[in-house]
């Protein structure tokens, strides 16, 4: 089987500025431990603030393309992955190239001259992490971009395509291209309920994209809260997964398949009217570095054996397996190699 360009993403290419800090940084700020928002104005001054009082990393991220770049890990082969996002011309644009080629993806960023790089501060307390993402050059990207020939190549080469909900807020049109497409040509169409806001405040284009979902990843905190605005008047994320798995598709070439994870529970797997649950990788607290990036490692993880044809059981198992690893280091960073079997 050709792997070449087997798999691409489209997201939010954000430099993650990480650092422990305290309570009362959390509070001064008004975030929640374990949320994911947007910065309003108020929170613009805490990137400086967090620079000058803590160590911080400086570390690619962004949802989707950690999910690419740790599919890329596992997957060990050259330009498996595509990527597409919008960063700025400057500094951390620079970085975030160097280190995505570093890493084996394919990237053809949309280069915007009018806003710096994105940033997503990553505040780490007792290993648990929120983040407070400052959109700027991600917010740019445009359709035009996605439909130049040497792009829309790409989407051409792609049998699966990943998209994290957090680009909801930027290109509705382009996540409708890409699945329209993907319907037509049967190829799988994934994407992640990634946050509550999504859920709550992007609910039109969510239900938009939702039925050319094939999978549907997230949370069981981003769960109970799609059940909440859908007046489901459930918390059982078995009940939610199932639910979700059921809603309207535009092709039936795939059933949908919903993957919730729930941290150190088991995770939720409901496909043709049944749930599965597989027990995660249990990790001491000590050896707790820090969550930023654990779910998208698990997608990550979970792909890499998607795009080999492999079944569900064995998915799960190398999300598992990646997210066990990434939480034990800081930020969405991995050793040289994978060592799944």
């Amino acid at each position: 089987m050709a792997y070449e360009g087997i798999l691409l993403g489209m997201g939010n290419p954000l430099l993650d500025i990480s650092a422990v800090v305290d309570e009362d940084f959390l509070k001064k700020y008004g975030i929640k431990l374990n949320d994911a928002i947007l910065a309003e104005d108020k929170h613009l001054p805490m990137y400086e603030e967090m620079t000058k009082k803590y160590e911080v990393e400086y570390i690619a991220g962004g949802a989707t393309q950690n999910s690419i770049r740790v599919a890329q890990w596992m997957l060990q082969i050259p330009g498996a992955t595509s990527y597409m996002g919008c960063i700025g011309k400057d500094k951390f644009g620079e970085e975030m190239k160097k280190n995505s080629k570093l890493a084996g993806v394919n990237v053809h960023y949309y280069e915007d001259g009018t806003a710096p790089t994105g940033t997503c501060a990553v505040c780490v307390v007792g290993g648990e992490r929120s983040l407070v993402a400052n959109l700027s050059a991600a917010n740019c990207y445009k359709s035009e971009h996605l439909n130049k020939p040497e792009n829309w190549a790409l989407v051409e080469k792609a049998k699966y395509f990943y998209v994290a909900g957090f680009f909801l807020t930027v290109s509705p049109e382009s996540i409708q291209l890409v699945a329209e497409h993907a319907a037509a040509k049967n190829n799988v169409f994934m994407m992640n309920l990634s946050a509550p806001f999504i859920c709550e405040f992007f609910r039109d284009v969510q239900e938009k994209a939702l039925p050319y979902m094939d999978y549907v990843f997230g949370n069981e905190t981003e769960a109970r809260t799609f059940s909440k605005v859908h007046g489901w008047e459930t918390d059982n994320v078995e009940e939610i997964a199932l639910k979700i798995s059921q809603w309207p598709k535009a092709s039936g070439t795939h059933k949908r398949i919903t993957v919730i994870t729930q941290g150190a529970d088991p995770v939720v797997v409901a496909e043709d009217g049944k749930v599965k649950k597989f027990p995660v990788i249990l990790l001491p607290k000590e050896k707790l570095v820090d969550t930023n990036g654990a779910g998208d490692a698990f997608v990550g993880g979970f792909l890499s054996q998607l795009v080999q044809e492999k079944p569900i059981e064995e998915c799960v198992r190398a999300g598992c397996y990646a997210a066990n690893v990434i939480i034990q280091r800081s930020g969405c960073t991995y050793p040289e190699k994978p060592g799944f079997n």
